[in-house]
């Protein structure tokens, strides 16, 4: 019983981490500049998740949950054409970050979505166990 908390714990903190990274692209998505001014477009995040939970308690957490595997960046950005911006490239150019604001918020919708589902899952598993105690009392 106690391996399903772990289980929906893992799931929590993996989907708060994918809202993050979305709430992150949201706020960045007209950051064209990096720290030194130059015209280097903020890289879009995008979580990837893997089966199993090395941190986990119990055997069977560690097999059942998931865990964030990586963050990875996407390097790819938008040109638009601008010739009056000081940070144009020579055809007139400048680099954004590839990120629709729409398709973040919808991810950041399924990420919540995500979350309370695990969340739902844990407060049952604590509802059971509550019940088991009572049982045996």
């Amino acid at each position: 019983m106690y391996g399903s908390l772990d289980i929906s714990t893992s799931g929590l903190i993996a989907q708060r981490v994918r809202l993050e990274a979305y709430t992150a692209n949201i706020a960045n998505a007209a950051t064209f500049t990096d720290a030194l001014g130059r015209n280097i477009p903020y890289a879009r995040r995008e979580v990837y998740f893997a089966p199993g939970d090395p941190a986990a308690r119990s055997v069977a957490g560690r097999q059942m949950g998931v865990h964030v595997a990586a963050i990875g960046q996407d390097r790819t950005f938008q040109e638009r054409h601008q010739p009056e911006n000081p940070l144009a490239d020579e055809r007139g150019y400048v680099k954004y970050p590839n990120i629709n604001p729409v398709f973040e918020q919808l991810n950041a919708y399924d990420a919540m979505r995500a979350y309370e589902a695990n969340l739902a899952a844990a407060e049952a598993t604590k509802a059971m166990l509550a019940q088991a105690l009572r049982l045996i009392a």
